[in-house]
């Protein structure tokens, strides 16, 4: 009942938030009252073409929220885009999504995703930057342990707080859709208040935890090498991205363990009609070396398997295949009904996660589907609310999130 008050609240925001972006194109025959009718569309249409021309569009959702990791929280969304030289109306709009959550139990949870184009999209920086102060759950580490620990306040749960700063530069090669550049990855992660039996758990002993928590700084640096030619990267029609990308974080670089990352994401895009989209995605993540028990590869995370507790699978090696429909509904808008439903869609995804301890070696299978309801709140830029189903361990996962998983 809580997950479905809370989609409507959602709904009945983002409704709002666009309304106060969008005016009537109706016309009348001309009357006595179809000259007071057709003043008060010449101000909406004033108003239009002055929204048309402000440069920074945003839209801020809020109001009681459901996580399934955090439970019930207060907890609010923007979106903002807007071009970085608001004379060219051709350069790409830059896209810079965050959410902010505070929890019930005294938490909070802040995170930004900004995408960013600069000269002619030439260069750009992407990245991924939060702050959590949060209550979370430990389940070890590889999948017959992941799937088995009981998730409790007794067995599981910790205090975590921790900061990411992870910026990437990407430089466009010649003319070309293939780009370049360095990455930064900075973590601080600390576990207080772990549970009576989480102080017991093998890989959290083996690690340097006790009864007093835990804790790591890794400092990283590495390379990337990407092509992309999405036609939108916060929500692409049609298109293909490609990334290859490898870390190392070194205690020369002031790192408090020496280890590896090494990662590739394929996703491609087909418009298969008038606003729908088949979209699919083929990653695999992998860490070598000594690695700290925050950077293990998480199999199942709001951006993939949907419907897996964060964390709740977590080894050096994960894989995973999904395809996923996307589908906005398409209506004339002679109405303001209409209006509202043209800026609705729905998604449907299905596919399956696969970890174990390197890339070569499977020990776990993860299936995963879900469907999700999609609210446009500007052009091509949707909330996104899904359900997710995890059949391993029976149990289905609601989010609620900015721009599209992949």
């Amino acid at each position: 009942m809580r997950k479905i008050l809370f989609l409507a609240m959602a709904c009945l925001f983002a409704i709002n938030g666009f309304a106060q972006l969008q005016s009537s194109h109706d016309t009348d025959s001309l009357s006595n009252d179809s000259i007071t009718r057709q003043t008060k569309l010449s101000k909406k249409e004033l108003r239009k073409q002055r929204l048309a021309k402000r440069n920074l569009h945003y839209n801020i959702l809020g109001g009681p929220s459901y996580s399934p990791d955090f439970g019930l929280l207060v907890g609010g969304s923007a979106l903002m885009t807007f071009r970085m030289n608001p004379k060219d109306t051709t350069m790409r709009r830059s896209v810079v999504p965050a959410a902010l959550a505070f929890m019930f139990n005294g938490g909070l949870n802040v995170m930004v995703k900004p995408q960013l184009f600069f000269k002619n999209d030439r260069f750009r920086i992407f990245g991924q930057f939060s702050y959590k102060n949060t209550q979370e759950n430990f389940y070890g580490v590889g999948y017959s342990t992941n799937k088995h620990y009981e998730r409790s306040d007794s067995t599981s749960r910790y205090q975590y707080s921790g900061i990411q700063i992870n910026p990437w530069f990407l430089f466009r090669i010649g003319d070309s859709d293939w780009f370049i550049g360095p990455q930064i990855d900075l973590n601080y992660d600390e576990m207080k208040d772990p549970a009576k039996y989480l102080v017991e758990e093998s890989s959290y002993k083996a690690a340097g935890g006790d009864a007093n928590g835990y804790k790591n700084f890794s400092s990283g640096l590495g390379i990337l090498i990407t092509y992309d030619s999405r036609d939108l990267p916060a929500n692409p029609y049609k298109g293909l991205y490609l990334d290859f990308r490898g870390m190392i974080y070194q205690k020369f670089l002031g790192s408090d363990n020496n280890f590896y990352r090494f990662e590739i994401d394929y996703r491609q895009y087909q418009t298969v009609g008038l606003r729908k989209v088949l979209a699919w995605t083929v990653q695999t993540k992998n860490v070598f070396g000594n690695v700290p028990l925050n950077k293990y590869v998480l199999s199942g995370t709001p951006f993939d398997l949907r419907g897996y507790y964060m964390g709740q699978y977590r080894d050096k090696s994960s894989h995973v295949m999904l395809a996923e429909y996307r589908q906005m509904f398409n209506t004339d808008q002679e109405n303001w009904i209409k209006k509202v439903i043209h800026h609705l869609g729905f998604v449907a995804w299905g596919g399956c996660g696969f970890m174990g301890g390197n890339p070569g070696k499977i020990e776990g299978v993860l299936p995963n589907c879900g469907l999700g309801l999609r609210i446009e709140v500007q052009p091509r830029m949707n909330v996104r609310l899904d359900f997710g189903r995890n059949f391993i361990n029976k149990q289905n996962l609601f989010y609620f999130n900015m721009t599209e998983a992949f």
